[in-house]
């Protein structure tokens, strides 16, 4: 897991997109959930004073702050003049007990900033950008938060904003939930994709691993530049995925990803050398034997190709030596050669029949390879 990708590396296979039929799949799980929902009114400054603490969590990856100074001020301008804002809506986590925000990061960031006195102060920077109100009532612009008349900055503080506050209590010891929440609450300018959500609701340390493994050098010379949509992460987390739980696997993909996920965070860090090991091995034997054009038919990935391939070779892996890559490449070409395998890394991807074919298909093809002497 220590071999990083340069930027050199990055600009080999330059392409966002994947093929990935399972996208269109909008088959809904069958499953009720019994939630819990309540409703609770925060003054502004506890509100901040819980972000700080950490009580209330953004996750470490959401849509990056996205408002203009004067969108930001026109908000505490509502805020000083009394007027009512949105809600936010923040979910309860089993474990650790914090409130994890799904909707409202844009709000909650604005009182940080406007508290701490610096705009959307950005990491590394040379110099923090004053928040000074801009294009609001004429009494309160170029105002700070220090600056504020004691009677508007006690106005600022004990103002409310209301907060739902979720939690599922059944099926126990997940949060399935909160990511159907969170991706019917994300409707509205650029959609998160299912990965991003993932990451925002189970983040921590098997999410750390996804993103270390992500910048190993033979998955960045195969993919190309890191996704901005998180889809390379996926496609890590569904080749582990499909390996160690592939007999659990039903459709929808998203939600079988996530139930993985939290099978891996149940099993604790110290699945990391054993999950490093699985991936590095087989993507590093893929690419030494394929290049860059691996899990490629059409000039750009395919998840089905790619998720299928990883876990035969993988099995192989496992089970003796490394077969010759020359025997590999002719194996993995025959097979995509095949009439019964194009239909399956075509259509209906998610469907669970033609999952464990493909899957079946991919490791018959590589279990026969005389190991390298």
């Amino acid at each position: 897991m220590s071999k990083e990708a340069t930027s050199d590396e990055t600009k080999l296979a330059d392409h966002e997109e994947v093929i990935d039929e399972t996208e269109l799949d909008f088959t809904v799980a069958p499953l009720q959930y019994d939630i819990t929902s309540f409703g609770a009114d925060f003054d502004v400054e506890g509100l901040v004073n819980r972000l700080k603490r950490g009580d209330i969590l953004i996750p470490p990856f959401q849509r990056g702050y996205v408002w203009s100074l004067r969108e930001a001020s026109r908000f505490v301008e509502s805020i000083l003049l009394g007027l009512p804002v949105p809600g936010i809506f923040l979910a309860k986590e089993t474990s650790s007990k914090r409130l994890l925000v799904i909707d409202g990061q844009q709000r909650l960031k604005t009182l940080e900033f406007f508290f701490e006195g610096f705009f959307d102060p950005q990491e590394g920077a040379r110099q923090k950008r004053v928040f000074k109100l801009q294009g609001v009532q004429k009494k309160f612009e170029d105002k700070t938060y220090s600056t504020l008349k004691s009677e508007d900055r006690i106005t600022f503080n004990d103002s409310v904003l209301h907060a739902t506050i979720v939690k599922q209590e059944s099926p126990p010891g997940e949060q399935s939930s909160i990511y159907h929440i969170f991706e019917r609450l994300n409707t509205t300018g650029r959609k998160l994709s299912p990965q991003q959500i993932r990451v925002a609701i189970y983040h921590g340390f098997f999410i750390d691993i996804l993103h270390e493994l992500n910048g190993y050098s033979a998955w960045r010379h195969i993919y190309g530049l890191r996704s901005k949509t998180l889809k390379d992460e996926e496609l890590i987390l569904r080749f582990l995925a499909l390996y160690c739980f592939s007999s659990k696997y039903t459709r929808p993909m998203q939600d079988f990803l996530n139930r993985a996920t939290e099978d891996f965070i149940h099993k604790g860090p110290g699945i990391k050398e054993e999950l490093g090991c699985l991936f590095c091995s087989a993507i590093d034997f893929v690419y030494a034997a394929l290049g860059n054009i691996a899990f490629k038919p059409e000039r750009t990935i395919n998840a089905a190709v790619f998720d299928s391939i990883m876990v035969g070779i993988a099995r192989r892996l496992s089970l003796q030596p490394p077969p010759v890559s020359s025997d590999f490449k002719e194996a993995y070409e025959s097979l995509l050669g095949t009439e019964e395998y194009n239909g399956l890394i075509a259509r209906a991807t998610a469907d669970d029949k033609n999952m464990a074919r493909r899957l079946e298909l991919a490791t018959s093809a590589f279990e026969s390879l005389e190991p390298m002497k």
